[in-house]
């Protein structure tokens, strides 16, 4: 699967700091639960990466 696929999966996201000083993006399906840890530096890059797509995306509408 691709970025520009569509998909059919529903998924919750939970976002939030962890007790060791990391950042979670915890992403849950009803198979799935994911977390993902990031270091603080990282998850300034994601929140880069997702503004910059937001961006993107506003432009082709």
């Amino acid at each position: 699967m691709s970025i520009n696929n569509p998909s059919e999966v529903a998924a919750n996201i939970q976002i939030g700091p962890t007790d060791q000083g990391m950042v979670r993006i915890f992403v849950e399906t009803d198979k799935v639960s994911l977390p993902l840890d990031f270091d603080p530096e990282e998850a300034e890059e994601i929140a880069e990466e997702l503004r910059s797509a937001a961006a993107r995306a506003r432009a082709v509408k």
